[in-house]
């Protein structure tokens, strides 16, 4: 299929590295035999492609963060289209993986950094937590260290790079519940996919909204549940105790509410 191009291909240079350009008559080397012992990315690209522009830096990153599991080459189709026309590529980006010298699996256009990520590690495997989920980390550390700023700003750029990222809009949208502001927690949730917005986490963030909200809509909850609690502990087979335990938990431990209503109830269970 590829060996009519004219020539011979020149010998590799001992160590091409992870990312390097390609010609016609280098691809034999560069691809086919490369992929004999590990698998080769092959990036079709064209200077007036501007989602090719947009994928080159992500793929390469996404490539070196693979430690050497993956190659990647590039292939101008400008200057070499008979490689693409053989593959039957009619749009670009197009990337195509080769594995034992035969192409394996491939995708098109200007795809983010974790779908890519996925499609590497189809081919070989884990390749470590990769810097999406590093960024999720650390931002779920700020936010326990009381650095909320950093928090938002570290699942903000994950969310640039993955807008659907459902640990990311978790995280968010539970910063801005934490700082009082319900509307903006709710408009974050509704980032996630319409077939991902029953997932635990988000339903955790939404929970906690909805309990917010009654409480608003009572006014001063503390008094009015504890009062129904010291009057009839059984009322509703305790059902007000069991209410106000769950907007202690929504309001977090360190909560001036939830620390003053937990001060009040044990006065009431336990005098």
């Amino acid at each position: 299929m590829f060996g009519n191009t004219g020539m011979m291909a020149p010998p590799a240079a001992a160590d091409a590295g992870l990312v390097r350009d390609t010609t016609t008559e280098g691809f034999r080397q560069d691809v086919i035999a490369e992929s004999m012992t590990q698998p080769v990315l092959v990036d079709f690209w064209a200077p007036w492609c501007g989602p090719c522009k947009q994928l080159t830096p992500v793929i390469e990153k996404a490539v070196k963060a693979a430690g050497g599991k993956v190659k990647l080459v590039k292939m101008n189709i400008d200057a070499h289209p008979q490689i693409a026309g053989q593959l039957g590529i009619q749009s670009i980006p197009a990337v195509i993986a080769f594995s034992k010298g035969q192409p394996v699996d491939g995708f098109m256009g200007a795809v983010p950094e974790g779908q890519i990520r996925q499609f590497i590690e189809k081919l070989v495997g884990p390749v470590g937590p990769g810097p999406v989920v590093e960024m999720i980390e650390a931002a779920g550390a700020a936010a326990a260290a009381g650095d909320p700023a950093s928090a938002m700003e570290l699942y903000a750029a994950v969310l640039t790079q993955e807008p659907a990222n459902l640990p990311a809009i978790a995280g968010m949208a539970k910063l801005q519940f934490d700082m009082g502001d319900l509307e903006a927690a709710r408009q974050i949730l509704a980032l996630a996919p319409e077939d991902k917005a029953g997932d635990a986490a988000l339903n955790g963030v939404r929970a906690a909204i909805e309990l917010a909200e009654q409480a608003a809509a009572l006014g001063d909850v503390d008094d009015q549940l504890i009062a129904i609690v010291k009057a009839d502990r059984k009322w509703n087979d305790d059902g007000a105790r069991k209410q106000i335990v769950q907007f202690f938990e929504a309001w977090g431990p360190m909560d001036d509410a939830a620390i003053s209503g937990r001060r009040k109830l044990s006065t009431v269970l336990f005098s």
